[in-house]
């Protein structure tokens, strides 16, 4: 169920972050675009990051993803940051946990906003956020069989 804001004198309007998640599923280009669908939106921004098959000149093989039990306020408080500093009308992100292959689906950000120029600032500001701000950790496994941990 969406949550609403009340303000004295207006009629409630819906929760612009429509859809915020952590999981360990494959991700859903799909439901993250309907997600954001309004009709007051003129522009609306998408960014996926995929697995790629390198890092730092060495290939990589798989990687995991974990979380800390707080990813979800952080989540909430990287997105309504965004929603206050743009003109957002819809919000959606979805972030990958558990082990990934090369080109699987790590994480799906969109955002619509009246303008394109505010969508694309928009979805750029949560992708960086998120990425600098959730605690999230990334191991990588490396073709020649060493191993790293990112952001832990």
């Amino acid at each position: 169920m969406a949550q609403t804001y009340e303000h004295p004198g207006e009629q409630a309007a819906p929760d612009p972050i429509r859809l915020l998640a952590i999981r360990d599923t494959p991700l859903s280009l799909d439901e993250v675009f309907k997600a954001v669908g309004d009709d007051a939106a003129g522009g609306t921004a998408l960014f996926v990051g995929t697995v790629r098959n390198h890092d730092g000149g060495t290939d990589v093989a798989r990687l995991g993803y974990s979380s800390h039990p707080t990813v979800d306020a952080e989540f909430r408080r990287v997105a309504e940051r965004v929603v206050a500093d743009f003109p957002v009308r819809a919000l959606a992100a979805v972030h990958r946990v558990g082990d990934l292959e090369v080109g699987d689906l790590a994480v799906i950000v969109a955002v619509s906003c009246p303008h394109r120029a505010e969508a694309f600032d928009a979805c750029r500001r949560l992708i960086d956020d998120l990425k600098h701000e959730l605690p999230i950790w990334k191991h990588q496994s490396f073709t020649d069989g060493t191993e790293e941990w990112v952001g832990a």
